[in-house]
């Protein structure tokens, strides 16, 4: 298992995986890997998995052989790789969206998505340039805002962890993405663990070689 490299190809970056190390490369500057590892990669994203593809020879892709029971129509083999990592709790991937997925004794029950953070401060944008305020991470939740900047922190924050809260009630709760370690703090029954994806991959590969075994 050290000897390959594991590539989740999202929809900004490539994020990969190797000997416990993660690091995230632009799509269009790909540096080049030892020719002799092969890459498993799982992709949301043709565009850049094609620039993976065309930049090294040696690659496998990883969404035919990750798969989960679930009655989900259309559950992207990110969300996928992530909920094969975990036997019980709930899944956070907190990116430019927020999915959440509910895993019950290694089945995949459900889950939803909302906007990232980022996408919120867009919609308010859109919706006024007065509501172009930033955001204040710090915002105090528990009491009304005296201020359009908090008035807007406190929306989209206030909003994205009374779902997340709702949802998990007292389940664990695995985050990970971009925003992930940030939303953990909120959660006494919670982790940030970033490897969440590239654990469901290794599981898929060890799944690979058991059956090339027998």
């Amino acid at each position: 298992m050290s000897h390959v490299i594991l590539c989740d190809i999202g929809n900004s970056f490539l994020h990969f995986y190797y000997s416990g190390r993660i690091w995230r490369e632009n799509p269009h500057d790909i540096t080049l890997k030892k020719p002799h590892i092969p890459i498993y990669y799982i992709s949301v994203n043709p565009s850049f998995e094609k620039k993976l593809l065309d930049s090294h020879k040696k690659c496998i892709n990883l969404a035919p052989y990750i798969d989960i029971p679930t009655s989900y129509k259309g559950l992207g083999i990110d969300r996928k790789a992530a909920c094969k990592a975990i036997e019980q709790g709930v899944i956070i991937d907190a990116g430019s969206a927020i999915t959440v997925d509910i895993v019950e004794n290694y089945k995949h029950i459900g889950g939803y998505i909302l906007p990232g953070i980022s996408a919120y401060q867009e919609l308010y944008k859109s919706i006024s340039p007065s509501l172009s305020a930033g955001l204040n991470l710090g915002v105090n939740l528990y009491s009304p805002p005296q201020n359009t900047k908090d008035a807007i922190s406190f929306g989209i924050l206030k909003s994205i962890l009374f779902m997340i809260k709702h949802t998990s009630q007292t389940k664990k709760i695995y985050f990970t993405g971009g925003d992930g370690k940030f939303f953990a703090k909120f959660f006494e029954n919670a982790i940030f663990d970033n490897t969440l994806i590239f654990k469901g991959m290794q599981l898929a590969i060890r799944e690979i070689e058991q059956k090339l075994q027998n």
